[in-house]
């Protein structure tokens, strides 16, 4: 697309680095910022470029945070004996808000993928052993999703707890609240099925 300007066409394909933002979305973001929103457009750079230099990772979860120790890890009030590993920030932010954990977090940035690069240095996994090996954690969480390599990374994240002389445990997966059997797809209700429970 010939927009006249390079600087908006540079604009438009910045944009596009957004996740689901392809050529046309990112035209019509650039368009509205420029034709209505100009002041909260320069807002959104200024605030954009200091997040993008300031917002590192927590020295002990690995989360996103702008100060060594995120608020969650610096927080008194939090069970230090539980440790709640996550693929993803995203994923630390919706157990916080769905759930009444109060423990701690890992986060691993990804999940192994050979594939794609990333191994166990890539995910923190040393770091992880080490805080395992301090003693203070008695029970791992593994919240990786599941997939085929959240489920090889659940794999090894147990064997690294029980190295560490930690109980892993793993998030329940099945049949989803308020679903119907009938709906759900023939991998998700194996793994039901599989993992049925003793009712009392």
């Amino acid at each position: 697309m010939s927009s006249g300007s390079p600087l908006l066409a540079e604009l438009i394909e910045a944009l596009r680095c957004l996740p689901g933002v392809g050529g046309k979305s990112a035209q019509r973001m650039a368009f509205h910022l420029l034709e209505r929103e100009r002041e909260r457009g320069l807002k959104l750079a200024a605030v954009m470029e200091q997040a993008m230099q300031r917002i590192g990772h927590c020295e002990r979860c690995r989360n996103f945070s702008e100060d060594p120790l995120c608020s969650l890890c610096a927080s008194s009030s939090r069970d230090r004996q539980v440790l709640c590993v996550v693929e993803s920030p995203t994923d630390l932010a919706a157990i916080e808000q769905a759930t009444g954990y109060r423990g701690q977090y890992f986060v691993l940035m990804g999940r192994l993928s050979p594939l794609d690069g990333l191994g166990p240095e890539e995910l923190g996994l040393a770091q992880l052993a080490q805080r395992l090996g301090e003693g203070e954690v008695e029970e791992l969480i593994i919240a990786t999703n599941p997939t085929v390599e959240g489920e090889a990374t659940a794999h090894y994240l147990a064997q690294l707890a029980r190295a560490g002389g930690v109980r892993p445990t793993r998030l329940a997966h099945g049949v989803p609240l308020g679903g119907e059997l009938e709906y759900v797809d023939r991998s998700t209700l194996a793994h039901a099925f599989g993992g049925r429970q003793l009712l009392d």
